[in-house]
């Protein structure tokens, strides 16, 4: 067949399986979005309120679904509004493919109306990008992009098409998407890599499981909860980890770091093995890097090689898809018992439960609800910030996918979009996204998307009028100046809710949110719980920055 170039691009899209668009239309992308326009039966495009909630849509709609989001935007500013959404994805190895317009090839170097060399700049934050200045190189290009963010370990992958490659015409013949082996890379899993890790479990008398975002990326559940069986150890994990193990499992301890539980942080730091499967070992896990988990060897299993020896020098590493690494392990380890070392890892998180105080709206109470209100089944989008750390504290995570969240980057801003995009994928799931009401006026215009879209998505703004982990951090360590942290404007988030088609409804106790909250899963619409909470409430436990992970700051050291 002999088709345009933005014909070229909807056939290769509809090749690779997307029904779903998130974009915003300009001047360089006319021609696509036209051609969309012929095939809105096979492709939905959700249109957002700017280009970084599209951006932030793929994302969430990627880890949401496991496919691949894609997201559009126009040439010049179009283009580098999806900047912030692209490095969020890359740091957090999610799979999108951003699609943008640029000004026509003659046109290209010449400081041009919206012109802007997105490839350069989007060069650090992506997997791979791509120019297309040729119309026989278009069709490869696009799937040779959803290979590469797909495979190995997943990322963002940017392709910047000229406005006249649209237009040109070339021939295309239909190419069935390539079924894409996940998590593989170059280097194969050696038996005696294998063995050699058999052999650290076995000696091993005080493991611990420490489980990343890796894990989550290759479907590895079910492989890891028969591994975490067989070595019967204790497990925690990050941010980016929740749901790779049962949260409800009486072997999970919680989150490491931080913010994490003090029977994570002290069982790693008593043990002998730690075991770290898709972990990057961040900074935030870390604490002290000299004093972490000093007393144990480390055994790490992770799809990048980069990521080995790192942050954290490891005793012995297997390079590979983690799930095919625990599969064979499973297959060559023989039952381990450690009845003792769990009673103690067990006795640990009785000792140390997070607390809810009983009176008054609190932001750990609001997670705790939601979740019993739910049933631990919903999507669960965040911000960033004091309400990201309760989330991740107060809902347990049943299974992969369910937490969607800026780790890497921290992306104030990113929850909204990404609950429309989870939303999208998932028609049938309860999303909620927890904000703060810092990080929801940064992109609270997409409530106007998911109003548009008629997504029944709930948006719970846990309102304490600042900026509340940079106010924790005042507190805690200069000396209360607060510097910039206190949103006192006249800002009715209720009525700027109802502005925008949605419900809208404020909340000062645990009874009315509990009240507003069963009403809001039982609407059709997009629902906002403006909930007033103290400006001084924190998080806790907290280990200082640069601390060793076994010393915690206390609620009543401050």
């Amino acid at each position: 067949m002999l088709l345009s170039g933005s014909e070229i691009i909807i056939e290769c899209l509809k090749e690779q399986g997307v029904d779903t668009v998130f974009g915003y239309p300009g001047g360089a992308i006319l021609n696509l979005y036209d051609e969309l326009y012929k095939h809105s039966d096979e492709i939905h495009h959700v249109l957002t309120s700017h280009e970084q909630g599209a951006a932030h849509a793929a994302d969430g709609y990627a880890r949401a679904t496991g496919k691949v989001g894609v997201c559009f935007a126009t040439s010049g500013p179009g283009a580098t509004n999806l900047v912030t959404g692209i490095a969020t994805a890359h740091m957090d190895s999610v799979p999108i493919v951003a699609l943008t317009c640029n000004v026509t090839l003659p046109l290209l170097g010449k400081d041009s109306f919206q012109e802007i060399d997105i490839a350069g700049i989007t060069m650090p934050i992506t997997k791979h990008n791509f120019i297309v200045k040729d119309i026989s190189d278009l069709a490869e290009t696009i799937r040779r992009a959803f290979l590469i963010a797909k495979s190995g370990r997943p990322g963002p992958v940017l392709i910047d098409v000229p406005k006249d490659i649209t237009a040109l015409t070339n021939k295309y013949e239909y190419m069935p998407m390539k079924p894409i082996p996940a998590g593989r890379v170059k280097k194969d899993i050696t038996e005696d890599a294998l063995k050699e890790a058999v052999k650290l479990i076995k000696k091993s008398k005080k493991p611990v499981i420490f489980v990343g975002g890796g894990a989550v990326l290759a479907n590895a559940s079910k492989d890891l909860k028969k591994f975490v069986d067989l070595v019967d150890a204790p497990v925690c994990d990050t941010l980016m980890g929740k749901g790779a193990f049962n949260g409800t499992d009486e072997r999970y301890l919680g989150m490491l770091g931080m913010h994490g539980s003090k029977a994570s942080n002290l069982s790693v730091s008593d043990c002998d093995l730690l075991i770290a499967i898709g972990t990057r070992f961040s900074d935030r896990v870390l604490g002290n890097p000299e004093k972490f988990a000093s007393k144990a060897k480390i055994l790490q299993f992770d799809v990048d090689p980069a990521e080995i020896n790192k942050n954290i020098m490891t005793d012995h590493a297997i390079i590979g898809d983690v799930k095919e690494t625990l599969s064979r392990i499973n297959k060559i380890l023989d039952q381990q018992e450690h009845a003792s070392w769990m009673k103690n890892a067990k006795e640990l998180a009785e000792k140390y439960p997070l607390t809810i105080h009983k009176e008054g709206l609190s932001g750990p109470y609001i997670v705790a609800e939601a979740y019993r209100q739910t049933k631990g089944d919903a999507i669960i989008a965040t911000e960033v910030g004091q309400h990201q750390m309760w989330a991740a504290q107060f809902y347990k995570y049943k299974k992969p996918h369910q937490l969607l969240t800026s780790g890497g980057l921290g992306t104030m801003g990113y929850g909204l979009g990404a609950a429309i995009g989870a939303k999208t994928g998932n028609p049938d799931k309860t999303v909620i996204n927890i904000a703060g009401d810092g990080c929801f006026r940064m992109n609270m215009n997409e409530l106007a998307t998911a109003s548009r879209e008629k997504l029944p998505i709930i948006e719970i703004v846990v309102n304490n009028h600042v900026l509340g982990m940079v106010r924790q951090w005042q507190t805690l360590f200069y000396n209360k100046h607060y510097s910039a942290t206190v949103l006192d404007d006249g800002v009715d988030y209720v009525k700027l809710a109802e502005a925008m088609g949605c419900t809208g409804v404020r909340v000062t106790t645990q009874e009315e949110f509990s009240g507003a909250l069963s009403e809001a899963l039982r609407s059709d619409k997009p629902v906002l719980i403006d909930c007033i909470i103290d400006s001084d409430e924190k998080v806790w436990p907290m280990v200082a920055p640069g601390a060793p992970i076994n010393e915690f700051f206390k609620e009543s050291d401050v």
